[in-house]
């Protein structure tokens, strides 16, 4: 009889936690539930790319005229007329602008009432050159002395870029002789360095340097853009672009994510070397060219992730 009893109870407990087990299961959260569910992360690929690669530095420049030719008066009076603005573009000998000398208004009224004499006043001022007008000193009904400023007049043909350059830069900025500049425009203009300025900023010890391009322009003066110039060089190294490399908030260390296949990719950790604004040398792994690596979209993704690559149809 006790045994039978024993077997009663070993089954009652027995079922007891087959529906414990049974209820904790179905009473599972939600989110746990969401977790199991598997994440596709959709990504772009790139190739890993083997070729010259360049390190380089960006420094700041601004546009202005080399040669510069100052409109000054030639006699003492009242301007009448001024015929240019700011920004004209004028021609060698045209007119800028009319000045009365202080004699004829003297003898205006002389004038007025002896009609046997004709003498105007009037000086014309021209252009001594080609160019655009980068001042204008005066308006119409200023007095001005002899030899006062009138105007300026800059050659466009001189207009370059001038480099600030730190002391330590300098001798990067000399070995290129080449550099890229970017306008405020996002244009980017090729230049070379044709020149340095023989003396320094005392406060930020900056070195200028003259930038020339192919063709100037209609730059106006003081137009700020940023110098991009080569400090190192390396022609067989393994490239990826900027974007596919990941870090971390130190930046200390990096990583990019690798594809074993069409739906899953890994964490590799990776040796930067050169980089710029577009690409950066990987020393460590040697990839193949084989190789596909995440470019867009790795962002956030754990080691051995589940994605799908986007085609253009996609996008």
């Amino acid at each position: 009889m006790s045994t039978n009893r024993a077997l009663i109870i070993f089954y009652f407990l027995a079922a007891s936690s087959l529906l414990s087990v049974s209820g904790c299961r179905q009473s599972k959260p939600a989110s746990e539930l969401d977790e199991e569910v598997s994440v596709i992360t959709p990504v772009t690929v790139t190739p890993v790319l083997f070729g010259p690669v360049t390190e380089t530095i960006e420094l700041p420049a601004s546009t202005a005229f080399l040669n510069k030719s100052i409109v000054r008066s030639t006699i003492t009076g009242t301007i009448e007329s001024i015929s240019i603005t700011i920004g004209d573009v004028v021609k060698k000998d045209q007119l800028i602008c009319i000045i009365r000398t202080k004699e004829s208004s003297v003898l205006n009224n002389t004038l007025k009432t002896d009609s046997t004499l004709s003498f105007s006043g009037k000086i014309n001022i021209a252009a001594p050159k080609d160019g655009v007008i980068s001042g204008v000193s005066h308006q119409n009904g200023d007095f001005v002395q002899e030899g006062d400023e009138l105007a300026v007049i800059s050659d466009h043909s001189s207009l370059v870029f001038i480099l600030d350059t730190p002391f330590e830069f300098a001798k990067y900025v000399e070995r290129s002789g080449k550099c890229k500049i970017k306008l405020q425009d996002n244009r980017i203009i090729e230049g070379s360095v044709s020149g340095k300025l023989p003396e320094m900023d005392p406060l930020a010890q900056t070195v200028k340097y003259i930038i020339r391009t192919v063709n100037p322009g209609q730059f106006p003066s003081n137009l700020n853009a940023i110098v991009s110039i080569i400090k190192n060089l390396k022609n067989d190294a393994e490239i990826l672009p900027k974007d596919a490399v990941l870090g971390n908030e130190t930046q200390t260390e990096f990583w990019v994510m690798k594809l074993l296949n069409d739906s899953v990719a890994v964490k590799v950790d990776i040796k930067k070397g050169y980089e710029n604004n577009e690409e950066v040398e990987i020393l460590e792994p040697a990839f193949l060219k084989t190789d596909r690596i995440v470019l867009t979209g790795g962002y956030g993704l754990p080691d051995t992730a589940n994605i799908v690559i986007k085609t253009g149809k996609d996008e």
